[in-house]
């Protein structure tokens, strides 16, 4: 028995060989090493001695806060609303569907929206307003990227509202709590697992976002990502890339930490 299991662990772990752990040595191997392939601490130095890496450090940090932000601010009422209509399979679809788009197909719709001649700006010139520049903007950048990541917020936290126990909510009424009282001290609290996931799915994939901010925000927006994207396919300095990557590695690590689910017992005072 154990044979079998074993074997049917063999495609799964030669997967996990040749696409997650190859890789990640070779970006660490490239980080350690010169451009004469000889090893150095070079690039580590680099990257923490200069302040335009800490700028992009630092920027990667802001846009991910503030695209986890507004995702959470939509979706927590969404998911909370998702929950007590009818047909909730059809409405989770509708959520679901726009995953199905290629990202890059969606960045282009978007593009053909906020430019000088799309929708928004065709809007406004009924009320006599613009052309106003919206591409190429934070607000583009932010709003395109928070529209992407919407659907991987409310799934979660969806999934743990359905969780919680309709009696306790119950419960929490008949003994004269109001709807804000519930809900910090019952809903919040119990849906909070899905709130972390969420964050984690929104929060650390922003961290390397390069496409968007290419396409969408152009050279107005510089992240980490993007100086990856630079140093890899424009520069080819793969070595100073890598060291990008492993850094982007570690904070995301560091960010999967401090969000993972603790479980603890707390006293409530009402």
């Amino acid at each position: 028995m154990r044979k079998k299991q074993s074997f049917f662990l063999l495609p799964y772990l030669l997967w996990i060989i040749l696409f997650v752990v190859a890789p990640m040595v070779l970006i660490v191997g490239y980080s350690l090493t010169n451009s004469q392939g000889h090893f150095s601490l070079q690039n580590f130095a680099l990257f923490f001695s200069k302040g335009t890496f800490i700028g992009m450090m630092l920027n990667s940090f802001w846009y991910a806060l503030l695209i986890t932000f507004f995702c959470l601010l939509i979706s927590y009422p969404a998911a909370l609303a998702l929950t007590r209509l009818k047909n909730q399979q059809f409405w989770l679809m509708l959520v679901i569907l726009p995953t199905w788009i290629n990202l890059l197909l969606k960045a282009y719709a978007f593009i053909g929206i906020f430019s000088r001649d799309g929708m928004v700006n065709q809007f406004l010139h009924l009320f006599g307003l613009g052309p106003a520049e919206i591409m190429f903007t934070d607000f583009a950048f932010i709003f395109v990227a928070t529209y992407i990541e919407i659907p991987f917020m409310i799934m979660p936290i969806y999934n743990s509202l359905k969780e919680i126990d309709p009696a306790l909510i119950s419960a929490s009424s008949d003994l004269g709590a109001n709807f804000w009282q519930t809900f910090r001290y019952v809903i919040w609290p119990l849906s909070w697992p899905g709130v972390e996931s969420g964050i984690q799915a929104i929060f650390i994939p922003s961290l390397s976002l390069f496409m968007l901010t290419r396409l969408i925000g152009g050279n107005r927006v510089i992240t980490l990502g993007t100086a990856v994207e630079e140093y890899f396919l424009t520069t080819m300095n793969w070595n100073m890339g890598s060291t990008i990557g492993v850094i982007l590695i570690v904070l995301m690590t560091i960010v999967m930490v401090l969000t993972s689910r603790k479980q603890h017992k707390k006293e409530i005072k009402l």
